[in-house]
């Protein structure tokens, strides 16, 4: 495999998960940045701040700094600043979605009435209270959907999370309306911040990530070299069969300087 500009690196089933670092990830991420490459990461979990994602890294042994994280927040705030500018917003959504959003500038209400766009997101809160309020603002006052990722598990070493698309299908269910945008991976709007992160062209940049779904699909969108790695969501056996046909297909991250990394038949 050549070498690149850049690497965009998922960060749970790629580069950790939970509290434990994946095999080669401190070495390999290291001798591409001792090369020169440019590294960052690029996550879907929006329950922490890229802040609190780069302190974990360091932590666990890989020295990042916030600027180095792009998570499916900046995807959202790139879209609403594009496609909403100045709505209202009604999120059903953690305390650090929220957090955000206020923190730049969005009006976050209460009232179902008075919301114009209803941001739902990975939601361990959620609830049948939450689920009415984004009922009433979507179907009686018209409010447009946005969702931060269309993950449906988080992986966990206790074997996962249900995610945003959980929370999502069950407003779209009882409101009858889609989605106008499900930001984060696989998004265009996500692949765009990436690149403008890592400041590479595209075909001088490989995506390393454990989903073909949103991690492959979302680098090969944009132009971008789409590594997928067997060590979190993806098993062997569902790459054939997947529409999404990833350039290489890794066992893990300590794979990637390989001389002969596998590719998909």
């Amino acid at each position: 495999m050549r070498r690149f500009d850049g690497y965009a690196f998922d960060l749970d089933g790629t580069v950790y998960l939970g509290e434990q670092l994946l095999p080669g990830a401190r070495e390999t991420i290291a001798a591409l940045r001792d090369d020169g490459s440019r590294v960052v990461f690029v996550t879907n979990k929006p329950l922490e701040t890229n802040s609190d994602y780069a302190a974990k890294l360091t932590r666990l042994g890989v020295p990042t700094g916030a600027e180095d994280v792009v998570t499916a927040l900046d995807s959202l705030l790139a879209y609403l600043a594009e496609r909403h500018p100045g709505a209202r917003l009604l999120t059903v959504a953690e305390s650090v979605v929220e957090a955000a959003l206020g923190e730049a500038g969005w009006e976050l209400v209460e009232d179902p009435a008075e919301a114009e766009v209803v941001v739902v997101s990975f939601d361990r809160g959620f609830d049948y209270e939450k689920l009415r309020a984004a009922y009433r603002a979507v179907r009686h006052h018209g409010a447009t959907i946005l969702a931060t990722n269309p993950d449906r598990f988080c992986p966990t070493p206790e074997g996962g999370l249900p995610d945003c698309a959980a929370m999502l299908a069950a407003v779209e269910a009882c409101t009858g309306a889609s989605a106008e945008a499900v930001l984060g991976k696989p998004s265009a709007t996500m692949g765009r911040e990436l690149l403008a992160r890592l400041g590479t062209d595209p075909d001088a940049t490989a995506l390393v990530g454990d989903r073909l779904e949103t991690d492959v699909a979302m680098g090969q969108r944009v132009g971008m070299t789409g590594v997928l790695v067997l060590s979190g969501a993806t098993a062997p056996d569902a790459v054939a069969g997947s529409p999404v046909r990833p350039d290489y297909v890794l066992d893990g991250i300590g794979n990637l300087l390989s001389d002969r990394p596998r590719q998909p038949h």
